[in-house]
Parts: structure tokens; sequence; C-alpha cells
């Protein structure tokens, strides 16, 4: 056998149309047994009529498959019908079947966006300007500016006024601070408490008299099925107005003690007047609890 003979055959390519480079995920669907067998790849040639993939499956030349995969820039995934062309390994050619004019178009605008995008020649690039630069010439003869610079004598007569000025200025501020502090506190009131007189006792024989609104008390229950009774004494101040503003226990039974003090706290009198004055007084209430 000749050497010419042994040879491998040379693949002439045959494509009609071009190539353009795709990686995307491509999914491919073949009837096997009448049942589809999905066998997921991904492109990586794309042309008008046609796909190149590398699938994760076997496939035969001849075979009819779906093919669904998504162009970059151009919406939603392709699902379109392709036959198998040539298998190598898992290197497959597809040639598309039945496109929609849609899809057709789509694929087609695509291709040709890519086709400019490559035989697209890119602008000479300009030479970089060359800029030449006059040399400065130098004066022969400057003029250098004198700076005079404070003898040692002069920095020992300046700090002595310095701190003196320094000094005034510190204690003139100082004293105007002290002086405005003064006067702050002056105006404000003393924060010492003022002494204040309990206010005047006033026997409960005659609050009584000026009572005008009286609340009864309500009977805890409690005590009532524990069968406690009797009379609690309070020790009540009254406001200028006639108000109860404070009530303090005496005696009495502790059960009903709570009580009292709430109803208490809703009696009225009509003001106690020294001189005509409405005042402040205290006094004595009892609250008796009796059961039916």
């Amino acid at each position: 056998m000749s050497a010419a003979a042994t040879q491998a055959p040379i693949r002439v390519n045959t494509r009609r149309v071009p190539r353009f480079p795709l990686a995307v995920p491509a999914d491919v669907t073949v009837l096997r047994s009448g049942i589809p067998h999905s066998i997921p790849g991904r492109s990586v040639t794309i042309g008008t009529r046609g796909l190149g993939v590398v699938l994760a499956g076997e496939v035969h030349p001849g075979d009819s498959v779906g093919i669904e995969f998504r162009l970059p820039d151009s919406g939603g995934r392709l699902r379109l019908k392709a036959i198998v062309r040539y298998q190598a390994l898992l290197h497959c050619g597809l040639e598309f079947q039945n496109l929609t004019a849609e899809q057709e178009t789509l694929i087609e605008h695509w291709t040709r966006k890519k086709f400019a995008n490559t035989t697209k020649t890119p602008a000479p690039q300009q030479p970089p300007a060359i800029t030449t630069t006059a040399p400065r010439v130098e004066s022969p003869i400057q003029k250098t500016p004198i700076q005079k610079t404070p003898t040692p004598t002069s920095r020992r007569t300046l700090w002595p006024i310095l701190a003196t000025a320094l000094l005034l200025i510190g204690g003139l501020g100082w004293w105007h601070w002290h002086t405005a502090w003064s006067e702050l506190e002056s105006q404000l009131p003393s924060s010492q408490p003022r002494p204040q007189q309990p206010p005047p006792t006033v026997p409960a024989e005659v609050m009584q008299t000026l009572l005008t609104h009286k609340v009864e008390p309500i009977y805890p229950e409690a005590a009532r099925q524990a069968k406690i009774q009797g009379v609690v004494v309070l020790d009540a101040v009254v406001a200028a107005d006639g108000s109860v503003i404070e009530v303090h226990p005496v005696s009495g039974p502790d059960q009903l003690t709570p009580a009292a003090v709430d109803a208490v706290k809703w009696w009225r009198f009509q003001p106690y007047r020294i001189n005509g004055q409405p005042i402040e007084v205290q006094t004595r209430l009892a609250v008796d609890f009796r059961r039916d």
C-alpha cells in the first residue's frame, strides 16, 4: 500500500454561509423509542442556517431534534427544530428546519450585526504630535530678594511684650465671664427650699358641715365574705378649692383601708376661709363600713 493511500481523508469545508462564535447553554431534545430525551450542551458557532454544539450525550446524523438556546441581547429563548447533519465525538452540526419568519429574521439580524462587528477595520492611529519647546533663556542677572532675619536681640525683646498682651487679654476675658455669671446667678431663684408651714388643722365636725359631695366606698367582696367591718380613720389635706389632695390612713382594718382612701379622694368641700380668703387645711375623716 502506498503512502498516499494511507493518508487521512481531507475534510473540505462546504459551508456556504459564515458561522460566528456563540457560547451559550443549549438544550437538545431527541426522540428515542418514542420518548423525548433531553441532552444538555453548549453552543459553539451559529449561522443563519444552523448551529454547532457540544453535547453531553450522543446523537446520530439524520436525527430530528429540538434545540433551545438564547441569543445574547435578543430577548427571549429560541425553540427551533433541526436535523443532525454531522457528528464527531461530542461535536454536532445542526441544520435549522421550518423556521418561522420571526425566528429567521431574528437570527439573520443577529448574524448580520456580528458580521459587521468582525469586519470593521479599526481607524488608523495618528502618530503622536511632536512638540518642540524653545529652551528658556535665563537672564544672566537675576535679582534675589533680600530676606531680613530677626536678630536674637529683637526676639528677646518681642517675647515679653507678647506674654504681657496674652495675660491682659486672658484677664479681661475672665473678668467679663465672671461678671456675666454673677448677674445670671442673681436672676435665678434661690435653690434653697423655703421653709413651709403645715396647713392649719380643722376639726372633723367643722369640715363635715362644709362637705358638699360625698362618695360612698365600695365594700370589698372579700372583706364582706370574711364578715370584716369597722371604721377607717384617715388624715386628709383639703386644698383651697375644696378638693382632697392628700390622704393617709391612721387606723382601721387593713382589708377596708384601700376602699376608704379611694372614696375620700373624690370628696369635695366648701373652701375653708380665714379673713375671707380660702386656704389649705388638714383634717381627720372617718369612713364606716357596716354589713347589711
